[in-house]
């Protein structure tokens, strides 16, 4: 894979040239040093890809000549990580992993043990912080697929209208937990495939209350453990995603 890779929406599907913006641009030339003549890969988070040589390697409006385009094909499978605030930069961490990982889309909650409440302005910026570094991610590991992160919302509302999964599944500590392959070959022996679309619920520091974890059986999640040791809960967002990813690549 080029070692340069851009972000960028073409006004027209087939362009012969791109003019990245003033923050691509920088990142390309001043940061990652790409000179003229340079292979470099502009994406635009939806799974095109065009392969570009750089013909003016402006530090504000970079001139990409386009080689050739290409269609990514999407992951068989899609997972939604619905994923309570923790404290501090961590929801960063994870919104990374969870790009490198697949991750189709983001729910940032706020459930009873959050310890981060966002107004509506915090909550827009810090949208626009995990979308940058969504980004990055998706730079850095080559997939051509941008995550979409939603607004913040309720967990408990969440729980209750999510619709539209095959399989909704939250990470518990209770003892009645069952393990990911128990829940996946049940799946498996009733439907005669794996599940196509997951939705997977991980906590907050102190996990979801019993009062959520009541609200998410009724709402029709399975309880799974992630093990007999207690996570933080960025590495249970990691752990829960790319064991449930291997499942769903090897199912």
């Amino acid at each position: 894979m080029p070692d340069f890779r851009v972000f960028c929406l073409p006004a027209t599907a087939e362009p012969s040239e791109i003019t990245l913006s003033a923050d691509e641009s920088h990142h390309l030339v001043a940061v990652n040093r790409a000179k003229r003549g340079d292979t470099v890969v502009a994406f635009d988070g939806r799974g095109v890809e065009w392969i570009c040589e750089l013909v003016d390697d402006r530090k504000n409006a970079a001139l990409l000549k386009v080689r050739f385009r290409q269609k990514a094909r999407p992951l068989a499978y899609e997972i939604t990580l619905g994923q309570a605030l923790p404290k501090g930069a961590s929801m960063d961490a994870i919104v990374r992993k969870a790009t490198e990982i697949g991750a189709t889309r983001i729910a940032p909650l706020e459930s009873e043990r959050t310890q981060v409440h966002l107004d509506s302005d915090r909550s827009d910026r810090k949208i626009d912080k995990w979308q940058t570094a969504a980004l990055e991610a998706a730079k850095q590991c080559g997939n051509p697929f941008l995550p979409e992160i939603t607004a913040v919302q309720n967990a408990s509302t969440f729980m209750e209208s999510a619709r539209g999964y095959d399989l909704k599944l939250i990470a518990s500590l209770q003892p009645a937990a069952k393990s990911l392959k128990t829940v996946l070959a049940a799946f498996q022996a009733t439907h005669g495939r794996t599940p196509k679309k997951v939705l997977w619920l991980v906590g907050p520091e102190g996990d979801f209350t019993p009062a959520e974890m009541s609200l998410s059986k009724t709402a029709g999640f399975e309880p799974i453990t992630l093990g007999p040791l207690v996570l933080r809960c960025e590495t249970a967002a990691v752990y829960a995603l790319s064991v449930l990813s291997y499942e769903l690549q090897n199912g």
